[in-house]
Parts: structure tokens; C-alpha cells; sequence
């Protein structure tokens, strides 16, 4: 007859009580998706659907990581859990990484391959005679536009994003040596430089659309600099809104230098935004 042998507690992972919040997150990002499909559709309604579904998005967020924070706080992670959130934070930054290979994917496509064989037609079939394998192009049915030069705000931008890798990395040295205040201010610093890309960008797209017809009509150039610099741009506001959580916990005294993944976390995502910033502005604005 054998007994069972129950795990001490200290040593077992730490398993939450069940809740609705992923049920509550499916449904806002289906409400959120849905809206947007019925607006691009010309339906007024689909707006009262992106709100609520942004709202709801929003809700379990604060919720949900709050709960999260409490637990960590409170003990209840060990080792176990420490592990499978590193293993967790990879995966997901894997997944966004393959996210932005397609977009990439895309451009190398076009640049590549897709112009020069439309222009390599023998003249007397060419579905476009008059088309010509340069880049940045329209493609052969593109509204014309003026390509957006790198040596501007995009260079001032990189600069910017590598400054606030160096603060972020000064945060996180105070932080090791427990110097409290260095940890606030270069967390400060990392999500000024990062509102102040932000606000250049909104700029930037300003400019492209008022002065250098460069819109989401110019064709395939158009379409790829947006999408990769507007993504980025998603990328980079939510890498803010995650270091200002963690400026806020640091100012309520958490993490010590032996148990603060969540800011080592925020810190993996936001280089992982500075180095495929610099692949865009080599290959989108540069090259």
C-alpha cells in the first residue's frame, strides 16, 4: 500500500483561483476587430464596438495585472514561477519578432522581386510599358509621392531610441546596486525619449501627407512605410505605458535586485523595439 507524498508548498507552482479574464479579453479584441471592420466598411456603428471593446481590453489589463503584481508581491512566486515567466517573456518576443519577419518578408518581396520583373517585360507585352525597376516606387498604379528621407527626423529618432536603450540600462544597474533614485530617473528618462519619438513621428506623418503625398495611396512604398513605421510606433507607445508601470511600482518600493523580472521583462521588450527600429530605418527609410 503506498502513500502519497504531498508537495510542500514552498516547492509546488503557485496555481491562481479560476477567472473570467481571458473570456473578458477574447470578447473586447473580438469587439475591437469586429468595430473596425464595420467602420472601414462605412458603418457609423462600428465605432461604439471599438470602444467597448477597447474599454473592456483596458479593464482586464488593469485587473488582471494587478492581480498579478499582488501575488508577486505577496511571496507566492518562487523559482518555478520565475522560470516559466522567463520562458513565457521569449516566446512572446519570438512572436513578435516573426511579426514584424513578414512585414520584412514583404518588403524584400516587392523590392526585390515583384518591380524589377513588372518592368523586365519584353515593351511589346508589357501590361505597364512605361514602368521602371526603381525603388522606392508606387508600383505601376501608385498615386506619385516624394520618398521620406532618412537623414531628418528619422536619424534624430534613432538617436533618440538608442539614448533610452543607455537610460534603461542605467535604470536597471541602479536598481542592481539598489540605488533608488538612479532606477526612477532612468526610468523617467527611457519614457521621455520614447514620447518625445512618439510625438516626432506623429510629425513625420504629418509632413508625409501634407507635403510629400506619401500616403497609404502611394502604391507599395505607401502602404509598406506605414504599416512598418506604424507598428513600430504601436510598439514603442506600449513599451512606454509598460515602463511607466514599472517607474509607478518603483515608486512604491518594489523589486530588489534578486526578485524583479517584471522590470527585466519591460526591459527585453523595449531593446527588442530599439533593434527593429534600426532594421527599419535601414531598410525603409536608408537603403
Amino acid at each position: 500500500m503506498s502513500s502519497t507524498v504531498v508537495p510542500d508548498s514552498k516547492h509546488h507552482y503557485f496555481v491562481p483561483a479560476a477567472s473570467h479574464y481571458s473570456t473578458f479579453l477574447s470578447s473586447g479584441i473580438f469587439l475591437l476587430a469586429l468595430g473596425f471592420i464595420f467602420r472601414i466598411n462605412g458603418e457609423a456603428s462600428g465605432i461604439w464596438s471599438m470602444l467597448f471593446g477597447s474599454a473592456l481590453i483596458l479593464y482586464v489589463v488593469v485587473r488582471w495585472f494587478s492581480e498579478v503584481i499582488a501575488e508577486s508581491i505577496s511571496g507566492k512566486y518562487t523559482a518555478w514561477e520565475d522560470r516559466s515567466y522567463r520562458i513565457g517573456m521569449v516566446w512572446f518576443i519570438f512572436s513578435e519578432l516573426m511579426f514584424f519577419a513578414c512585414f520584412f518578408g514583404v518588403l524584400f518581396y516587392l523590392r526585390v522581386l515583384t518591380v524589377p520583373q513588372l518592368a523586365a517585360y519584353d515593351p511589346a507585352f508589357a501590361p505597364f510599358p512605361n514602368f521602371s525597376a526603381e525603388w522606392p516606387s508606387a508600383g505601376p498604379m501608385g498615386e506619385a509621392f516624394t520618398p521620406m528621407g532618412a537623414w531628418g527626423i528619422p536619424a534624430f529618432n534613432t538617436l533618440l531610441l538608442l539614448l533610452s536603450g543607455v537610460t534603461l540600462t542605467w535604470a536597471h544597474w541602479g536598481l542592481i546596486e539598489n540605488k533608488r533614485g538612479q532606477l526612477k530617473l532612468g526610468l523617467f528618462l527611457t519614457i521621455l525619449l520614447g514620447a518625445i519619438f512618439m510625438g516626432f513621428q506623429a510629425y513625420e506623418y504629418i509632413h508625409a501627407y501634407q507635403d510629400l503625398g506619401l500616403t497609404l495611396g502611394a502604391g507599395v512604398y505607401g502602404a509598406t512605410f506605414f504599416i512598418l513605421t506604424g507598428f513600430h510606433g504601436l510598439h514603442v507607445t506600449l513599451g512606454a505605458i509598460m515602463l511607466a508601470v514599472m517607474l509607478g511600482r518603483s515608486m512604491k518600493g518594489h523589486f530588489t535586485k534578486d526578485n524583479h523580472f517584471a522590470f527585466e521583462a519591460v526591459a527585453w521588450y523595449w531593446h527588442f523595439v530599439d533593434v527593429v527600429w534600426l532594421v527599419v530605418f535601414v531598410f525603409v527609410y536608408w537603403l
